[in-house]
């Protein structure tokens, strides 16, 4: 649904019971997490779409029983048994648009999930959303009613809300995997360095997108689209790392006071809300601070996470995420075709952000048009 003049509000109480649900990403930790949480509440699965693991896919087919599946490509659709299978972009925007759900999660990792996305906002769906790529690139243009966010540092911030004037919203960082390594070691970093996350196992690009900051970066833009109009003033977002990934999100209200969002790293918490799910039952186990012992905080520095030098200027100017969004994804594209090294994904995508100053991005054709030009500029590097 597109932004009217008038936005209405959100309803976050509003969680009646889903009886379908389409998952986009069902093989990717959100996807997984979703599925655990349908079988356990009898929540019916109309449509799955993954990418490329086939096998996962064909298991989760066979428990679930869905009527429509969608994967990335034609070899991928040949392996799979099930009547009804298509692939790529316009299949998935078709099994959303033609879904009986009244509910869909997009996990679907990068630019990827935007068109269903707004196919499911324009059809009157709700969306669960953890693909933060949708707001980043086209947070302007898309009114975020219907969305719930379910990535932990959103729902945290959500959580927290309890009606009193908002000075500041904050989210954490885990650090990714070169928190504790040095600049020099990070110069010369591998593929498989970049992937060892030193708090749990991610998909391959938000593993990536942690250890520049990039990840953290899209979080801020994407926070600045659900929640800039809960300040009576001006926005004011910010995020620093906490190494033990258990504070989530935090808020400072006008009057001095601040309070945290304090919980276990399981998805399943995010998304039982979601879905409607009963939030009396207990969902995860509560944190116990007295085994955790200590906790620990450090700023996000620029000389370690070089993208953080444009923080302040994308949160004064988050139409212009799409920038950023496309430069990452190619200059990522370089770094595993090994035509660059780790560092240069962050350089490539300011130099891009500095090119790209005055973009207009009023438009859904507009944003595609910026995406494909960032794109093309990053890959002649």
């Amino acid at each position: 649904m597109w932004k009217q003049q008038k936005r209405k509000q959100k309803n976050w109480s509003d969680r009646s019971k889903i009886f379908k649900l389409v998952v986009l990403g069902s093989t990717g930790s959100i996807g997984v997490n979703t599925l655990v949480l349908a079988e356990r509440y009898h929540i019916d699965i109309e449509v799955l779409v993954a990418g490329r693991n086939v096998a996962l896919l064909q298991e989760q087919i066979e428990r679930f029983k869905p009527k429509k599946i969608v994967v990335g490509d034609k070899a991928s659709a040949e392996q799979i048994s099930h009547p009804d299978v298509s692939y790529g972009e316009a299949a998935i925007v078709e099994a959303v648009q033609s879904s009986q759900s009244s509910i869909v999660v997009n996990a679907l990792v990068g630019f990827l999930g935007l068109r269903p996305t707004l196919a499911a906002l324009e059809c009157g769906k709700k969306v669960a959303l953890a693909n933060k790529e949708s707001l980043v690139v086209a947070g302007s243009l898309i009114d975020t009613s219907d969305i719930i966010p379910i990535d932990s540092e959103h729902f945290g911030l959500w959580f927290l809300l309890n009606g009193r004037k908002i000075d500041k919203m904050t989210i954490t960082a885990s650090g990714g995997a070169f928190r504790d390594k040095s600049p020099e070691f990070m110069e010369k970093a591998s593929l498989e360095e970049v992937l060892k996350h030193p708090n749990w196992s991610m998909g391959q690009k938000i593993t990536i997108d942690s250890a520049t900051m990039v990840n953290k970066m899209f979080e801020l833009v994407e926070a600045h689209w659900l929640f800039h109009n809960r300040f009576e003033g001006t926005p004011n977002f910010d995020a620093f790392i906490e190494t033990k990934s258990i504070i989530h999100a935090l808020i400072d209200f006008v009057d001095g006071s601040s309070t945290a969002h304090i919980a276990h790293t399981d998805m399943k918490l995010p998304i039982s809300f979601a879905l409607g799910i009963d939030s009396s039952e207990k969902i995860l186990r509560p944190v116990n601070l007295v085994e955790v012992g200590s906790l620990e905080f450090r700023p996000i520095e620029t000389e370690r996470y070089r993208i953080w030098e444009l923080k302040d200027e994308i949160l004064a100017h988050p139409e212009r995420g799409v920038v950023i969004n496309a430069a990452n994804e190619a200059a990522i594209a370089r770094f595993l075709d090994k035509k660059s090294g780790f560092l240069d994904i962050s350089k490539d995508i300011i130099r891009a952000y500095k090119k790209f100053e005055d973009v207009d991005t009023a438009t859904l054709e507009a944003v595609f048009d910026v995406d494909r030009e960032v794109r093309k500029y990053v890959g002649s590097f």
